[in-house]
């Protein structure tokens, strides 16, 4: 039992709670913007109130294909924040981090160990190389 404990207040269990109670509260304010907001906006132009009325019968089955619209809108709305307020701004941080960091080591081109820029000799081979 002392184990289960230990595993349930580790960093990362509790990191992927909070996660996941963030991403809920997200997904219900952003499913309330399309459903309070954008499928009004869109119906002004396109003549539906809601999509979630849109059905297709066929004999005794109904398909309610005006949800699954409203889910799809949804859907690309989150996927669409994610990526361009989280995705692209960290590749952008990390890209300018690794350019920023700059070598300091290169190969050895007899051995391909790693030595330091400005050496003139190769500490694993001894072969003489040029300093950069």
């Amino acid at each position: 039992m002392s184990g289960f404990k230990k595993f349930l207040m580790q960093g990362n269990v509790i990191d992927l709670a909070v996660a996941v109670v963030i991403g809920a509260a997200f997904g219900a304010i952003v499913t309330s913007f399309v459903a309070d907001l954008l499928t009004p906006l869109i119906s002004a132009f396109g003549g539906l109130p809601d999509f979630s009325s849109l059905t297709l019968t066929v004999g005794e089955a109904q398909f309610k294909y005006g949800n699954f619209l409203n889910a799809l809108v949804s859907f690309l709305i989150i996927a669409a924040v994610v990526y361009f307020l989280i995705i692209k701004p960290y590749t952008h941080f990390k890209e300018a981090r690794e350019e920023k960091e700059e070598a300091t080591h290169r190969e050895c081109p007899a051995c391909l160990s790693e030595i330091p820029k400005a050496a003139s000799r190769c500490s694993h081979c001894c072969v003489e190389v040029a300093p950069v």
